[in-house]
């Protein structure tokens, strides 16, 4: 076991670097002010900010500290989550985005309200807001409170909790959603290297790719495991993982945040496509890694303290600060991602849209007040966490039970133009709380045993029986006032003339067509 102190060089690092992270919120956030500066950077991001930015919301959540170790307990079949995003990520920048952002709507569920009615738009924002803070707010402070627990062993895990979300609180208080972009991607560039590093100094450890294999557990070395796994059958992968996919990257509104502030269409396509590249060296960054520490670390009590215990162990002084002090400003990162985006939800869906009208002084007021409640709700819940063997099996069984609902609305929604609002509404207000009980009974509760892969595949049956059912009983929508929002056949025709004079390497189909040929190549050879 490492010693988990730091030196003095270390510790000047450490604060160094969280008051660089302040700094710029203070700064940028100097220059939110209106609401649309302070929620979506003004619209102006451009594709490497928001490339980088989308990385990093997935980085900084669960990734470093839960994909390390879910390869220490599980070996590499975690590689699902991360490459079958990547294809969503494809599917999304081809099919979905230009949708978006032609709509100009300032959140998801606004998007909602214009597919289908405002009844749609109120019930996705309240089970947003839900999400934000008990699964990705709660979750980036219990992660952030591991690494700080190994440097503080004596201090409480709440107190360090409670220290985070004070920091992050502060920190988006300040800075709104340009200053997290913008730190996001210092942060996403660090902890990369750090991962490199880190993956070869323990490859050159353990001297062979053999060596490597073997470090794996048992059936721990392939991307398909078992269908009576306990952690990730490989059915799972298409009745869970697929469609966590598509909830993450093509809904949620605290990821597509960053989308929406992106400076143009092709902005947001490059940045979507350059997301989905990143995602495929975390195999090597992070799972192996995990997987490798096990050869070092047969014995850990918890597998989730894996990452952090190789950053001690093999990354020199100094530079062992600058890591950990990305490492917990990035989970800061999130945190502010999360509380910016809730915030954003319920000034943007309730505030502007109910009630007197309101200058932008006092509704940028409103949205910092309601990250200081969102602060508080995330620092009271985190500790739950703690009942779960670790972060991704929290994150993604939580998320399988209750989004399936939300991707069926939204991909119903966007490719179907017989869908209808009813629909939608009933849909979602009927099956989110279902799966809530579902998830409670069978995970919290453990009133009967059903691996949350297929528990969303359960679910994500019964949301599209509801919505095809009602859809069907429903007077069905005018086409004509849906071409905006639904895909159509003419459209991708048009847009093929305006490509054809494109060079291929400006060509976004192209470029889409190449990664995921690639990341079929790639996981091939892990099968």
């Amino acid at each position: 076991m490492p010693e988990f102190e730091l030196a003095t060089i270390d510790l000047v690092i450490v604060g160094l670097y969280v008051s660089m992270i302040l700094a710029i919120g203070f700064w940028v956030g100097r220059k939110s002010k209106d609401s649309e500066s302070y929620f979506l950077a003004g619209r102006g991001m451009i594709w490497p900010l928001v490339g980088f930015s989308l990385v990093s919301a997935n980085l900084s959540g669960t990734s470093y500290i839960g994909l390390a170790g879910a390869g220490y307990e599980d070996g590499i079949a975690v590689w699902n989550y991360e490459w079958m995003a990547t294809l969503v990520l494809v599917f999304f920048a081809l099919f979905i985005l230009p949708f978006y952002l032609r709509s100009r709507v300032s959140t998801m569920p606004e998007f909602l309200a214009c597919r289908y009615d405002k009844r749609s738009r109120y019930a996705f924002s309240i089970f947003s807001v839900f999400t934000a803070l008990f699964i990705d707010s709660a979750g980036a402070l219990f992660a952030g409170g591991i690494v700080l627990k190994l440097l503080f062993p004596e201090v409480p895990l709440g107190m360090l909790i409670t220290a985070m979300a004070l920091l992050g609180g502060i920190y988006v208080i300040l800075g709104g959603l340009r200053a997290v972009m913008i730190t996001d991607t210092i942060q996403a560039v660090l902890l990369y290297v750090a991962g490199a590093v880190i993956f070869f100094m323990l490859f050159r450890e353990l001297g062979s790719w053999g060596a490597v294999r073997e470090a794996a557990p048992e059936d721990g070395f392939t991307v398909f495991k078992p269908a009576d796994d306990d952690f990730l059958p490989w059915p799972g992968v298409l009745t869970g993982v697929l469609w966590l996919g598509f909830y993450y990257w093509t809904t949620n509104h605290i990821v597509m945040q960053k989308v929406l502030s992106a400076k143009s269409i092709d902005h947001g396509r490059w940045g979507v496509l350059m997301a989905g590249f990143l995602q495929l060296p975390l195999l090597f960054l992070l799972i192996l890694p995990g997987t490798m520490g096990r050869a070092l670390y047969p014995d850990l009590p918890d597998s989730d303290l894996i990452w952090p215990m190789l950053a001690f162990d093999f990354l020199p002084i100094g530079i062992r600060g600058l890591v950990l002090a990305a490492l917990v400003a990035a989970l800061m990162s999130t945190l502010d991602s999360v509380l910016n985006g809730a915030s954003s939800l319920v000034v943007n869906d309730f505030v502007k849209t109910h009630g007197k009208q309101r200058s932008e002084k006092q509704i940028l007021l409103i949205s910092r007040s309601m990250v200081g409640v969102f602060m508080v709700a995330a620092g009271l819940w985190a500790p739950v966490i703690l009942t779960f063997d670790g972060i991704v099996e929290y994150f993604q069984s939580f998320l399988g039970y209750v989004t399936m609902p939300v991707v069926v609305i939204f991909l119903g929604g966007l490719f179907w133009y017989r869908a209808t609002a009813t629909a939608a509404f009933w849909t979602l207000v009927i099956a989110a709380p279902i799966g809530l009980a579902g998830f409670l009974a069978g995970e919290i509760f453990e009133l009967y045993q059903l691996q949350f892969l297929y528990g969303a595949g359960v679910m994500l049956l019964l949301s599209l029986t509801l919505f095809v059912g009602i859809t069907l009983f429903s007077e069905p929508p005018e086409r004509e006032a849906l071409k905006e929002y639904v895909w159509s056949r003419e459209a991708w025709r048009e847009e093929s003339r305006e490509l054809a004079d494109k060079p291929l390497w400006k060509n976004y189909r192209v470029l889409a067509g190449l990664l995921a040929v690639v990341t079929v190549v790639w996981v091939a050879l892990f099968i």
